[in-house]
């Protein structure tokens, strides 16, 4: 789900391409278990997993059956139900000489349904076309869940004996409620417990419209998602007897201070280190802000220049927008109501119930009333940990050397958020290398293109051996 967002703000990154020329293409040479990658990558597209079709439990079951053949023991393959769909969880035992707990690998079997009438073609038919391989979950998250697990299958058949647990969690409904991604944190703690997560669900490469890579970035945070319902009431009346006070104008006066409100200028590690190394890529005034705002987070004019990108604001602090109004009942009758609901993407370690009480003091109207939609879950920001960033750029390297690895905080969610909020350290990415242009996840004619595939299996079976040896 992450990935589109990320390459709609690396847009502009992309566009610049300063270092594209100094960073080769990776050679597209097959790896082992790449064909059982790619069997199971059909498969599993080929299986509507979407909510509340009952068929996640299909795509579970078909991967489970996978890694029994592979030889897994029974022992350490756990379907389980949640709600009306399913998590599974596999874990590759390691010798413990490493005394260290185990990693936690993360995908998602769901994916968002797909219209087989405004396709182009079948979306539920891995179909190979001009070097893309297209399908519903194709990238969003079937191609992450087919690599890890054979890669996990690749260990195996290798006879590698890792020196620390690895443990594969397919999350069910990722798309909508994450009900088995809070169980997987929660309830089965003791299944998927972990030193950190490495998550393949967002960041990843990026290419430019050549084709030649340009970045790779990695999310090591996630702002949260809140969404508020702020309300104004009045007793009515007809509309041929105005009054002075009215619902609508109390909401439309609120939401005006909303707007031209913004929420102070937060930085952490995370984002200093997002900006230092994007402001390269990007070059010009922008980049120049960003190299400014990495070592001094005050420079008032670098700030002013970045919160006027919508691409970058984000990563600046706080967000809260209008994004639905409704209210009135009738065109011959006074609003006895009016409803605006407001959408934050929260910076860490900010709140939810803070970032209510600043709105409450923004807009001046006790008289208003206030509502928290749903049960916004916050999480802290993950360390820069050197072990994980090493073997990251390591594995990147082995086919794009020299390609900048960035950290970054995602506006967005992925299974990633619930195992921070429960103090495992997450880190998101993928193995795949695409072009902005080719992004289409919960769209039409979703797809990736066929040479990273290759790319993907290399690279994750870098990372996993580097860090358990």
């Amino acid at each position: 789900m992450m990935k589109k967002i990320l390459t709609a703000i690396l847009g502009t990154v992309l566009a610049a391409g300063q270092l594209a020329t100094s960073v080769c293409a990776a050679p597209q040479e097959s790896q082992p278990f790449q064909d059982k990658a790619l069997e199971m990558l059909k498969t599993t597209v080929a299986i509507r997993s979407v909510e509340g079709s009952g068929l996640v439990k299909d795509v579970a079951e078909y991967v489970a059956g996978e890694f029994r053949k592979a030889g897994f023991p029974e022992q350490d393959i756990h379907l389980l139900p949640i709600g009306d769909t399913v998590a599974l969880v596999v874990r590759l035992r390691g010798d413990g000489r490493l005394g260290k707990k185990p990693i936690l690998l993360s995908a998602h079997m769901d994916v968002v349904d797909a219209l087989p009438e405004d396709w182009e073609r079948d979306p539920f038919t891995l179909i190979e076309e001009n070097g893309y391989y297209f399908g519903r979950g194709s990238s969003d998250n079937k191609f992450g869940l087919s690599v890890l697990s054979a890669t996990l299958m690749r260990l195996r058949a290798e006879g590698y004996v890792p020196g620390r647990d690895l443990v594969l969690a397919l999350s069910g409904d990722e798309e909508s409620l994450m009900a088995t991604t809070r169980a997987l944190a929660t309830t089965y703690r003791n299944l998927i417990d972990a030193e950190f997560a490495l998550v393949a669900d967002g960041g990843g490469g990026q290419l430019n419209e050549d084709g030649v890579a340009v970045s790779y970035t990695v999310d090591s945070a996630e702002k949260t998602y809140a969404t508020f319902e702020m309300k104004a009431t009045n007793p009515g009346g007809h509309s041929s007897l105005p009054r002075r006070d009215n619902a609508i104008k109390d909401l439309s006066d609120a939401l005006n201070r909303i707007f031209a409100f913004e929420f102070p200028v937060m930085s952490s590690e995370l984002t200093r280190a997002y900006f230092s190394r994007t402001a390269p890529l990007v070059g010009g005034e922008v980049g120049d802000a960003m190299e400014r705002f990495a070592e001094n987070p005050d420079d008032g004019e670098a700030v002013a220049l970045l919160r006027s990108r919508p691409e970058y604001v984000g990563s600046t602090g706080t967000t809260c927008v209008p994004t639905m109004l409704r209210g009135g009942h009738a065109e011959n009758a006074l609003p006895q109501s009016a409803v605006a609901t407001i959408n934050c993407r929260i910076f860490p370690g900010v709140g939810v119930q803070k970032t209510l009480e600043a709105l409450k003091q923004v807009v001046g109207n006790d008289a208003l009333e206030w509502t928290v939609l749903d049960e916004p879950l916050e999480s802290d920001a993950s360390p820069i940990r050197d072990d994980v960033f090493t073997a990251i750029t390591n594995g990147v390297h082995a086919s794009y050397p020299g390609l900048p690895i960035i950290p970054h905080m995602a506006s967005g969610a992925s299974d990633a958020l619930h195992f921070r909020a429960v103090g495992i350290p997450s880190y998101t990415f993928s193995g795949i290398f695409m072009k902005s242009s080719d992004e289409y996840a919960h769209g039409l004619n979703e797809r990736v293109p066929v040479a990273t595939l290759p790319v993907a299996m290399k690279m994750w079976h870098s990372i996993l051996t580097e860090l358990t040896q």
